[in-house]
């Protein structure tokens, strides 16, 4: 298992990383149900600390199993049986959400994420055995993540402890950390082209659970007769807020930021981490779309206050890290900044008025307009 050249023509997703990517769309599509029915019923606290912590273990076991690829696709049959044990660990981590969230009990969480991670580490082994060059990384990798598998497999015993949430925290980042201390014995490769496609097809895939979400909800209310004109700004504003979503991440040329971000490491980690709370936020916005829905509907008892933060938050988020993320003094405008924040607060500003998804979704229209005027006229 030797690394793969970086300078192929051509680097698309493999068949195997597709499949990868839909065997995950389960366990996002899980965690945005589950996000929306804690909403609607009021556990606003309990279910954003289930959903962040569920979405790591997605996000992560993702995100490391794409950069490992980037480097070390050889797929042969072991590359592949290993890769459909951790599609096994995602589909259990899908089975176990609703009850994290019900129960506040991770533990089919728990046994899906080290049975995903674990893979991980085998595949780690594997390369660092062929890839002489890079041993030493490789099995920092190896080492550092099956340290955290069994600190998490201990944590389980200590579920419902005052201090279970601190320790889930520091031990992702001890999580995140691994990486940062692995390259420290020599940097890994990866495809600029491969990648980009790659964080390009998750955002497609969380913006497609947004819109079935939304969708979902839609299809429940005319089966049940209850359709209300009340609902049209909703459809409408959510649309053109996701649209607006897949336009502003795709008009950056991610082939530029990629040459600015591989001048230093950390802003190749910033990139990287960065787009958990991008997937997160444009999945929780199906979430709040729906509570949305359940609001014109009188389906709970949330206020409209609330309910409006439901689609402007997760909103907002995506446009700040998205922005910061992606800007650089070669990419955007000097006067950008001032727009974002003045759209920002413009969108919080929604929350307090009836119509929310609407004026978020024109905001965020007009944004971009924006955006794309200033960039046509740079040009």
């Amino acid at each position: 298992m030797l690394p793969r050249s970086v300078d192929e023509a051509h680097r698309p997703s493999t068949p195997l990383e597709l499949l990868f990517d839909l065997v995950f769309v389960v366990a996002v599509a899980q965690a945005g149900v589950a996000l929306h029915h804690g909403f609607a019923e009021g556990h606003i606290l309990d279910s954003i600390f289930s959903y962040l912590a569920v979405f790591f273990a997605i996000w992560w076991g993702w995100m490391n199993f794409t950069w490992f690829a980037s480097a070390y696709d050889c797929d042969d049959v072991p590359y592949r049986l290993v890769t459909f044990v951790q599609i096994i660990g995602s589909l259990i981590i899908a089975a176990g959400i609703q009850r994290a969230f019900e129960e506040s009990d991770f533990s089919i969480v728990t046994i899906g994420y080290v049975v995903l991670r674990l893979a991980m580490v085998a595949q780690y082994f594997r390369a660092g055995y062929s890839d002489t060059a890079r041993r030493k990384t490789l099995y920092r990798y190896a080492s550092g993540y099956t340290f955290c598998q069994i600190a998490w497999v201990s944590l389980l015993f200590f579920q419902g402890q005052w201090w279970h949430p601190i320790a889930f925290v520091v031990l992702a980042i001890l999580e995140l950390l691994v990486p940062t201390w692995a390259q420290q014995a020599g940097r890994t490769s990866w495809h600029v082209g491969h990648i980009t496609e790659r964080y390009g097809l998750f955002t497609i895939i969380v913006l497609g659970e947004s819109i079935l979400s939304s969708s979902l909800g839609i299809q429940a209310t005319l089966q049940s007769g209850e359709f209300h004109t009340n609902l049209l700004p909703v459809i409408a504003g959510g649309l053109l807020i996701l649209f607006s979503m897949w336009w502003l991440y795709f008009d950056w040329s991610m082939g530029d930021v990629f040459t600015v971000l591989r001048e230093e490491i950390r802003k190749e980690v910033l990139w990287s981490y960065g787009h958990y709370f991008i997937f997160a936020s444009i999945a929780a916005l199906g979430a709040g779309l729906a509570v949305e829905i359940d609001f014109v509907l009188h389906h709970t008892e949330l206020d409209i206050n609330t309910a409006g933060m439901m689609v402007s938050i997760p909103t907002i988020l995506y446009i700040l890290i998205l922005w910061s993320l992606h800007t650089t003094p070669k990419t955007d405008s000097k006067f950008h900044p001032y727009l974002v924040w003045i759209f920002v607060l413009l969108m919080f500003l929604t929350s307090f008025t009836h119509y929310t998804t609407l004026l978020t979704g024109i905001l965020f229209a007009l944004l971009l307009v924006i955006k794309l005027i200033l960039k046509h006229r740079e040009n």
